[in-house]
């Protein structure tokens, strides 16, 4: 079981509040806990996380370093709670709750994020190991906590309702932030920690790899770990708080959401490719209408590398064909180019191999080459951890190494 779903929020919260007051015979009283059961919940807390948060001293308690980084963390992951059930509340016309952490649980709030995600209570026991019964007496005490119904069937289906989506993102990224810590304690014990990255197409081939070969190199006991996925489904998991960065993708103009950050790391270089067998291979340069003349596989409107090749035409005053392929897959798009007089265009890291091997080859046009800004995106109250930190400046020394490079 994931180590966070064992913690207590109201005792998350109480750490605060001892903190604060200095002693835990005054923050006893403030949290309406007895001394003896508040003394036990952050011995029972320090044994978990295997570390130790205060230091007892005649004149009361102090955290540690590590108590410090922990308790930011949970403030925080509280706060993202209190977010979520002050947006359920106010949707519900209902009156504001104080102290939320201590009428909701986490095992409430793990049942509503697998049910949510499985549209099942039967699929959400199985993911989490409880029995269905127990699932759906989580959500239903939630529910009733909160005031407001999350969940309607559909038939079989168990539906979140919108409300319960935006409030489910509240709770992942409150999780998200309570793993951060997590991560925090391990890196000061061992050197550990974790991060996750979202990747695109453009820098699975070249960038990436060399990212993460230099930052293994320099930081042997952290993990990473990449998951690749279309782009909206990254930024989604992004802002829910499930991954900390996206590499790779293609800078948008305005930024995707208003609760995310991107940073151009280097130009990109685009290029016409076609196996190296294609008729155009033998033009000095291709021109425009050289370019109508053949199919296309590209991607689909709305997709930045789409825009890119349209611009290619319009920019020389004529109007894009109607592509007879539509294909986000690169994975496919080079199978195809092999396969025949196919057109696309991808940027050079893309089809590297393929051009090693001598099997597809850029095509020369008039006007040269086209360039797209890659991005790093991240949240915008995202607080990265030392390591997390690191991995983002080293993407950014490597994209400023390649775009001194470039002509």
């Amino acid at each position: 079981m994931d180590r966070i779903y064992a913690l207590n929020l109201r005792h998350l919260d109480a750490l605060g509040v001892i903190s604060g007051a200095g002693s835990m015979s005054a923050a006893a009283e403030q949290v309406s806990l007895s001394q003896p059961a508040l003394a036990q919940a952050v011995g029972k807390l320090e044994r978990h996380l295997d570390v130790r948060l205060f230091e007892r001293r005649a004149a009361g308690m102090r955290p540690t370093v590590a108590g410090i980084a922990w308790i930011i963390r949970t403030e925080r992951a509280l706060r993202y709670l209190t977010q979520g059930v002050r947006l359920v509340r106010r949707s519900a016309r209902l009156a504001p709750l104080a102290h939320i952490e201590r009428r909701v649980s986490m095992i409430q709030l793990r049942a509503l994020v697998a049910v949510e995600n499985c549209s099942s209570y039967a699929a959400a026991a199985e993911q989490i190991g409880l029995s269905q019964p127990a699932v759906y007496r989580a959500v239903q005490d939630l529910q009733g906590a909160l005031g407001a119904e999350l969940l309607v069937r559909a038939g079989r289906a168990v539906r979140p309702t919108d409300l319960a989506s935006r409030f489910v993102r509240f709770v992942r990224l409150m999780l998200a932030e309570l793993r951060t810590g997590l991560d925090e304690i391990a890196l000061g014990q061992h050197g550990g920690g974790r991060i996750s990255i979202g990747t695109l197409p453009m820098a699975r081939p070249v960038f990436l790899p060399e990212l993460l070969t230099r930052f293994a190199q320099e930081h042997p006991g952290a993990s990473v770990e990449v998951r690749e996925a279309p782009y909206d489904e990254l930024l989604t998991s992004l802002r829910h708080g499930d991954i900390d960065l996206v590499i790779g993708g293609a800078m948008r103009y305005p930024a995707p959401a208003n609760d995310v950050e991107q940073e151009g790391l280097f130009d990109d270089e685009l290029f016409i490719v076609g196996n190296t067998t294609h008729p155009l291979r033998r033009h000095k340069v291709a021109t425009i209408q050289d370019l109508l003349a053949y199919p296309w596989a590209v991607p689909a409107l709305g997709v930045p590398m789409r825009r890119n090749w349209e611009t290619l035409f319009r920019t020389h005053g004529v109007e894009p064909p109607t592509p007879r392929i539509e294909c986000g897959s690169v994975l496919v798009t080079r199978g195809l180019m092999l396969q025949g007089e196919w057109l696309t265009l991808m940027s050079r890291d893309q089809f590297l191999f393929e051009r090693q091997a001598g099997a597809l080859a850029e095509i020369p046009i008039e006007g040269g080459v086209l360039r797209r800004r890659m991005a790093m995106i991240w949240r915008s109250d995202w607080r990265p951890t030392s390591i997390q930190e690191r991995l983002a400046a080293m993407a950014r020394e490597m994209g400023a190494e390649r775009t001194r490079l470039l002509p």
